[in-house]
């Protein structure tokens, strides 16, 4: 079989990872092959991020319409056709992998669909024929993890990939796992009529938010969702799930179950051990620059395990291609900000209040209320909100700020970027933020770091 050896660079892989380095790579001008077996977009435009925002967008109307008599506006007879919100998701996901076929096009992008396997270090075989390329990068994303429970491999259990293919909304939804995207699901679900049950092993949920900021995301969500905490769920049978507690034990059953116990690197049948790649199901290993152990080929992206995020994603990628061009670029982990799109968002960047315990820092800690910012008391009201800021206590300088509230996932990026920059309290103090905005909870929470900590 003859080999093509036409390209710079090869990517297999053509979800956030693998097509936002091709299009730089391209136009760059390094001549770039993409590979993806499914839909260029990958799990987040096609099965994830994009659609299941536009389906809270669906959830956050609805709860406008029907519930903004605070506001003087009311509205009668509110309800849902959600035969229409699936045809707004699958335009939307259509319009943006549209989208991604332009910008490939437009940089000159080759792009093959089919599957990959690696039959070399710097060879591929898609489609029954072979590339080589003296730069390579591996971009294959994740997967849902499903645990060993009896019962959980049946048709009845949904992972999200297949819940976003609902054509009507469940009467029951049962989460099984309290992480982010289980947390999103539940309140985008719970928001327009469903009742539904989330099952969490541990004390609380998404462990990776700020523990203040779980607890309150949880008090708000516990009005349409009911919550059981330290819940071993046992078995699953047909549409019944039983469970074990400190409490004791019990069932439920419902209409829909959801599995969201997180997500896989997809490393499997790649021949990754054929030629000699560092990686377990962790993931693929990879340094700072993110390459690999093999000269010549980078991973980036949810398969090399490090941060299982679009954007994290977007930016490994970068950081690889970056590297070929021989530009001194680092990945870097210390500020990637995290958002949660229920109702209320929460958002974080930074270490959490307890990984400053955990890593026995010495740090200033200070919180107010949402309603210091003269929009959010404008636009939420009392609704309970609060932003969150961690400071070291000898350089002053900002390690954390923490969010649960409206427009949070729109605020987080500037905190991220002030976290990367190294900034001071005083430094931030100088910054002048847009008034009114709900941005400003972050410059007015640094105002109230003590003066005996001030350093200018």
């Amino acid at each position: 079989m003859s080999v093509n050896t036409d390209f710079d660079l090869i990517i297999v892989g053509g979800g956030p990872g693998g097509y936002n380095a091709a299009e730089r790579a391209g136009h760059a001008g390094l001549k770039t092959l993409l590979i993806e077996k499914e839909t260029l977009g990958g799990v987040c435009l096609n099965r994830g991020c994009i659609p299941t925002k536009t389906l809270l967008a669906v959830a956050k109307h609805y709860h406008i319409a029907r519930d903004s008599k605070e506001f003087g506006v009311t509205s009668e007879n509110v309800s849902i056709d959600w035969s229409q919100a699936y045809k707004r998701k699958v335009k939307t996901v259509r319009a943006l992998v549209s989208g991604v076929k332009t910008k490939m096009k437009k940089n000159g992008v080759t792009v093959a669909e089919g599957e990959a396997k690696f039959t070399a270090g710097n060879t591929v075989e898609v489609n029954g024929e072979k590339y080589a390329a003296s730069k390579i990068m591996i971009a294959t994303g994740s997967r849902p993890f499903i645990p060993p429970i009896p019962g959980a491999d049946s048709g009845k259990v949904l992972t999200s990939r297949e819940i976003l293919d609902l054509k009507e909304i469940p009467e029951t939804l049962a989460v099984i796992g309290g992480g982010v995207i289980g947390m999103e699901f539940a309140s985008m679900f719970a928001e327009v009529g469903s009742k539904v049950t989330v099952i969490e092993m541990l004390p609380e949920i998404v462990p990776s938010l700020d523990r203040e900021v779980a607890s309150l995301l949880r008090e708000r969500l516990s009005k349409k969702i009911d919550f059981k905490l330290n819940t071993k769920v046992e078995k699953i049978e047909d549409n019944k799930i039983l469970f074990s507690s400190s409490e004791g034990n019990g069932s439920i059953e419902a209409d829909v179950i959801l599995m969201s116990v997180g997500r896989r690197p997809s490393v499997e049948n790649m021949g990754f051990e054929d030629i000699g790649l560092d990686f377990s199901p962790k993931g693929i290993v990879t340094d700072e620059k993110m390459r690999t152990n093999l000269p010549g080929v980078w991973a980036v992206g949810d398969c090399t395990g490090k941060s299982l995020l679009a954007h994290s994603a977007y930016r490994m990628g970068e950081v690889a291609v970056a590297d070929m061009l021989g530009r001194n670029e680092r990945m870097r982990y210390n500020a990637i900000p995290g958002v949660i799109y229920t109702n209320p968002e929460a958002a974080g960047a930074g270490i959490t209040e307890q990984q400053a315990e955990a890593e026995g820092l010495d740090v200033i800690i200070e919180k107010l209320p949402m309603q210091y910012s003269g929009r959010y008391l404008a636009e939420y009201g009392q609704e309970k909100g609060f932003g969150k800021v961690i400071v070291d206590k000898k350089t002053r300088a900002l390690l954390g700020v923490h969010l649960i509230g409206g427009t949070c996932s729109e605020i987080i990026w500037g905190a991220s970027a002030l976290i990367e920059m190294e900034m001071r309290v005083g430094d931030v103090r100088e910054v002048i933020f847009p008034h009114p905005t709900v941005s400003e909870i972050i410059r007015e929470t640094l105002w109230e770091v003590p003066a005996e900590y001030e350093n200018y």
